[in-house]
């Protein structure tokens, strides 16, 4: 894949750099600046080579339309603080206001597009409107990097169409995070773990399908849990139920021992009868889950099984949390799996998304995991074995 060094010399030079700044916001207010910091090592690399540096990223889904609940001028704001900088924001994307700040920009110098997604071209499944608006962004700049991980798997104007009419390359963030990805899916050392849980069994049949080919141990839990335990003939009383899909699971749970992949169930749950944080909890058994209460976590002997499984992985890759863990009383079983991974010796991969923002929420060192994608969708396709566009188009 290219990297920045393959583009020659920046000093001077205007570089559209694509990040992910979709941060979340309360009351305009950023409360995670987790995607800024990570965009930092590629920012300064530019800047420190002399680069006049013009950023796009989007935030939320404005629709096309623009709207100033999703303006990016708070992470303007903090994007300067942290580079200790001023960083102008353009009132518009590929206008008047981007093209005069672009021309004006000087070496070193950062300037903020406003949000691409204000611009319908942006995700438009058309292939011409996307590449006009991509010749519109490349018209600004002398070189494009990608480095917004979390969208790489989007085929959109600022992540797809524009990496074709500059010269491109991938960023540090991008770099790491395919290099890291695929260490634990392409060749990982075994034994080769992977713990899937989330709300939605459906978001990640893909990605089992796959794994029934690659992992040695596939451990579920959270909300996707039930469907499986469903399809082993157990009542879930009033747990997430993907109704739909129970045949599917049971095909997959068939597979996996047909394949020799060990396919960890939980063995206990705690149930409450009600989806609140003050919710009394009681554990269960798997199987003796009571018909008016509703599954809202692994149970401590589930909590065990799972982190010994982790705890003798040469390799494990997490997608999606095992419990509530926004709800202290249903948290345990998300901070057991996280707590594993972090203390283990072997290559730990948390996929982003959910299972990245309750590591934060938790209160877990980051540098005790080998890697913390900051793609939770990206990096789910990953897993499921997809090309992703926005990589492909920078790879030689």
């Amino acid at each position: 894949m290219r990297t920045i060094e393959t583009l020659g010399d920046l000093k001077g030079k205007r570089v559209l750099v694509r990040s992910d700044f979709n941060v979340p916001l309360k009351d305009g207010v950023i409360t995670d600046d987790g995607r800024i910091r990570a965009a930092l090592p590629t920012l300064n690399q530019l800047r420190e080579a002399g680069a006049k540096v013009i950023v796009m990223a989007h935030l939320g889904r404005p629709k096309g339309e623009v709207n100033p609940a999703f303006s990016l001028a708070p992470v303007a704001k903090r994007l300067g603080e942290l580079i200790d900088a001023p960083v102008a924001l353009a009132a518009d994307t590929t206008g008047a206001s981007a093209q005069e700040l672009a021309a004006n920009l000087k070496e070193g110098e950062v300037l903020l597009l406003e949000n691409v997604r204000f611009d319908a071209r942006e995700t438009s499944k058309v292939d011409a409107e996307r590449e006009a608006m991509a010749a519109e962004l490349a018209e600004l700049a002398d070189a494009y990097v990608s480095d917004g991980f979390g969208v790489v798997h989007r085929k959109q104007a600022s992540v797809y169409d524009i990496a074709k009419k500059l010269p491109s390359a991938s960023g540090q963030l991008v770099l790491k995070e395919i290099e890291s990805l695929r260490k634990a899916t392409d060749n990982p050392e075994r034994p080769y773990t992977v713990v899937l849980g989330g709300a939605k069994v459906a978001d990640k049949l893909g990605v089992i399908a796959n794994l029934l080919n690659k992992a040695d141990i596939l451990v579920i839990g959270g909300g996707m849990a039930y469907t499986f335990l469903k399809a082993k003939g157990y009542e879930v009383g009033t747990s997430l139920l993907d109704l739909d899909n129970v045949e599917t699971v049971a095909g997959y749970i068939a597979e996996a021992e047909a394949k020799g992949v060990e396919l960890v169930l939980p063995v206990d749950i705690v149930v409450a009868p009600e989806f609140d944080k003050d919710a009394t909890p009681t554990v269960v058994a798997a199987d003796a889950i009571p018909a008016d209460q509703m599954g809202l976590d692994i149970g401590p002997k589930s909590q065990a099984l799972y982190a010994a499984k982790i705890a003798a992985s040469k390799t494990v890759a997490w997608n999606g949390p095992m419990g509530v863990f926004e709800f202290e009383n249903f948290a345990n079983g998300t901070k057991a799996v996280a707590l594993a991974m972090s203390e283990g010796e072997g290559f730990s991969v948390v996929g982003g998304g959910d299972s990245a923002a309750a590591v934060r929420l938790l209160g877990f060192d980051e540098a005790t995991f080998s890697h913390i994608s900051t793609g939770g969708g990206a990096s789910l396709e990953l897993l499921e074995g997809k090309t992703l566009p926005g990589i492909a188009v920078l790879e030689d």
